[in-house]
């Protein structure tokens, strides 16, 4: 059973005892992706549009080095800490992936790390 370990510094580096990614199977596994700048290490503001737009950018640049995209997603884990912005996950997350979408959770918690808006991590298939 082998396990390829993915990363680029094009999405956050891991802060702990985790990876960015992991492929295994033709699959890759992402870790949560929260809406921190890659360039700056820095969390965006507290706007819900600006950080999901970040962290689908976060996932999209995982998947490129895994050497697939987010249009091959077959899983989304969706964490929010208001569902109020429910619409706009939608409508952000059309710009990202088309039709056929993925399948996909999407939870109110009560906080997110670094009191980020949004997490998402995702299980994509790679060729």
């Amino acid at each position: 059973m082998m396990k390829k370990i993915i990363s680029t510094d094009q999405a956050p580096a891991a802060i702990g005892t985790y990876s960015q990614a992991i492929v295994h199977n033709n699959t890759l596994f992402t870790s949560g992706q929260i809406p921190i700048d890659p360039a700056t290490g820095e969390m965006l503001p507290a706007e819900f549009e600006l950080q999901a737009h970040q962290v689908f950018k976060n996932l999209a640049a995982i998947a490129a080095a895994a050497g697939t995209d987010l249009q091959h997603a077959i899983k989304l884990n969706v964490f929010l800490q208001d569902l109020e912005n429910f619409a706009s996950l939608n409508h952000i997350m059309g710009e990202y992936i088309q039709q056929p979408y993925p399948a996909r959770a999407a939870v109110q918690v009560a906080r997110l790390p670094k009191d980020s808006l949004i997490e998402i991590d995702a299980i994509i298939a790679v060729d």
